[in-house]
Parts: C-alpha cells; structure tokens; sequence
C-alpha cells in the first residue's frame, strides 16, 4: 500500500489513518475532486464503521467522497487497486494529469496586462495552465450609482425570522397575551408580526481565462461593487484552477481591493477548463452551499475545450440549487451570435438567462433586473433564431 500523501494534515494523524488519506490524494491524481472536508468525513466513517470488512470502507468512501455516477467505475477499480491491488483497465484519466486546484488566497508579484487580442471563434480558449497575475489600471468610478441601487433590486424570500408590523401581517397571540396579562386584561389592539424579507444570496463565477482577457479587468471592477452593496455575495476565478476572491473584495477602497484579488489568482489569462472548475466548486461543501437559493451570474463566453460532458453536468448540477442562472457571455454582444456551439446547445435548456456580457453597462443593466420575472433563456434564443 502506498506511503503518506502529501496533505498538510498527514503529520498530525495517526499512522492507521494514513492509508485513507492516501487513497483521497489518489482520487486528486485521477481528476476526482476530493476536498479536505471530504477527506476527513471518510475517515470519521471509518472510524465509525469499525471497520468490520474491506465492504465498510467501500461503502464508506462511496458515502463521504461522492464521486460522480458516470465516474464511478474508474473509481470502484482505483478503490481495488489501491487496497486490494488488483490494476484494471477501467481506470480512465492519466495520473499525471492535472486536478483543478481549489483555493482561497495566495500571493504573488504583480506584473503589466499584454495588450488583447480579437477574439475569433475561440482560438484563444485552451486547457493548457498558465500562470500569470494581472494588474488594474484606475479609471472613474462608473460603479457608484450601481452599487447604491444594488440593495433594492436584488430578489428577495421570506426569511423564518418574523418582525412586528402594525398591519399586513398575522398576530402574534403570545406577545399579544402578555400584553393583556400586564394590563390587566386592557389592551387597545392586538399585535402583529410579519415574516422578514431578505435578500437572496448573489454568486459570480468569473471566467479569466486567456480568451477572456480583455473583459476581466471590468469584471473583477463589477464583482467589487456587488460585494459592497449587497447583503451576500460571493466571488470565484476560474480557468486552470479555481480561486475564492470574496475576502480581497471585502476591502472598501476598491484599487485595494482590485490589486489584492489580482495577486490571489494565479492563472490569469491561462487555458480553459470550465467543466472542471465548475465541477471543484461544488465538490467543496462550503462553497456549493453558497449557491443554494442564489442568483448566479457565470461570466464566461463558454468555450469549452475538448468534451463538454462535464461543462452539461456542472451547469445542471448549479440550476438545481440556485434560485437563478444566468450565463452573460461577452460574445453574445455581437448582433450575428447564436448559441451554436455543443457545450451552450446543451446547457441552453438549463439557463434561465443568456444575455450580453460585453461591458459593464450591460451588465449592470441586467443585474438590477434581476428581481423580475424573465423569459427562460431557451425560449427567449429559439425566437431569434
């Protein structure tokens, strides 16, 4: 059986553990994506589970690490080579290729934007990483007025929290009956509560790979502003590898802001994988949850390299949590643009939005219109069609 793996936490186990901890670095090897809570839940199970056969670990892996159902061969036959030894010919992806990397922040030195190049039928998307960091010239701040309006056009639910409300509301016969007890039965009207309205959580997924460079500067300019004026927001890089912007954002003065998120992603103007990244998301439990009754925004223009099998399913996988899924494409600014291409043909059915992402006014056009009922995006392109 292998030796430790290489997580940050093998030191601290103890040395019965580490044979679990290398089995979840394998699945990292062969593309599963494995986050460390996932990770320390399997070894919890086991622990748990005794275990009593090799069949509790089994079951105990397939229960924590969750590997995706058209995935599951590849990785019944790595659970049997790894702890049973036997090598089968179903293990599909090269262990040496590259895990979409998940992370929260980093630092790197800064260095100037290459002028952008045309975009022309995505000969700029690519699978190959390249790293790169990205620095932000200052320009006016044409956000002010959007972020202000932001609060008030975001949608909203009815929280489980209640407030007093002197009418439209139903009564509250606890604190109504007190009332009468300490007025000696007197009281002058009933009193009423309410269920609270609040704002439904807000996630961008931002693109920056190379055949978006010339759109993500505005981008990251627009996910500060949301983060600043709405209650709950959240923001992710993707391209090679995916990275948690939301806390540099955070920061009030927005050139700050700007420079620090820019030295946390490391994969600038690099190749595509937007399946993959897709998929790392919502392998990490505290991160998919982040889109659960969420209005989310991809910002990509959706060039998938190679199979866009992934690409269909991570995109399924996201409307079936979020409250709203809109996918605003640079390339859809051009009046000629259809979506034509296999990966937007088959994630069309799913998107309740299709819209412009090509500037920054369109996009906070569309983002205050968020509350509004619309038609659904398959609807809406088959009628331009």
């Amino acid at each position: 059986m292998p030796t430790s793996g290489n997580f940050a936490i093998a030191q601290t186990l103890p040395r019965a553990a580490a044979p679990f901890l290398d089995f979840c670095h394998l699945l990292r090897r062969h593309g599963f994506s494995v986050a460390p809570e996932q990770a320390a839940g399997f070894m919890r199970a086991v622990a748990l589970l005794g275990p009593r056969s090799m069949e509790d670990i089994r079951q105990a892996a397939l229960a924590t690490l969750a590997p995706q159902p058209e995935r599951k061969p590849a990785f019944e036959a790595l659970f049997l080579a790894f702890f049973h030894g036997e090598v089968s010919a179903t293990i599909d992806g090269d262990p040496g290729d590259e895990e979409t990397v998940v992370k929260d922040e980093g630092t790197d030195e800064e260095t100037a934007l290459d002028e952008p190049r045309q975009e022309e039928g995505g000969e700029l998307s690519s699978a190959v990483e390249q790293f790169g960091v990205r620095a932000f010239a200052g320009d006016e701040d044409t956000l002010g007025r959007f972020r202000r309006a932001l609060g008030a056009a975001l949608p909203v639910r009815r929280s489980f929290r209640s407030v007093r409300t002197h009418a439209r509301g139903k009564p509250d016969l606890r604190r109504s009956l007190a009332q009468i007890v300490r007025a000696d039965g007197d009281i002058p009207e009933p009193l009423h509560r309410r269920r609270k309205a609040v704002q439904r959580p807000l996630l961008l997924l931002i693109d920056v790979s190379g055949s978006m460079k010339q759109h993500t500067g505005d981008y990251l300019k627009l996910a500060h502003a949301m983060v600043q004026g709405a209650d709950r927001a959240e923001v992710f890089t993707f391209g090679t590898r995916l990275t948690r912007v939301t806390a540099a954002l955070r920061i009030r003065d927005r050139e700050r802001a700007l420079e620090t998120a820019a030295a946390h992603v490391d994969d600038w103007d690099g190749g595509t994988r937007i399946g993959p990244s897709l998929q790392a998301f919502l392998a990490v439990p505290r991160f998919s949850a982040f889109a659960r009754g969420a209005s989310i925004i991809l910002l990509s223009d959706a060039l998938e390299r190679g199979d866009h099998r992934e690409m269909e399913s991570a995109v399924r996988r996201l409307s079936q949590r979020a409250f709203r899924l809109s996918l605003a494409t640079p390339l859809a600014g051009d009046p000629r643009f259809r979506p034509e291409t296999a990966a937007l043909r088959a994630v069309l059915p799913v998107l309740d939005d299709l819209v412009d992402g090509s500037s920054i006014e369109e996009l906070t056009r569309f983002t205050l219109s968020l509350a509004r009922p619309a038609l659904a995006a398959l609807t809406v392109w088959l009628r331009t069609s």
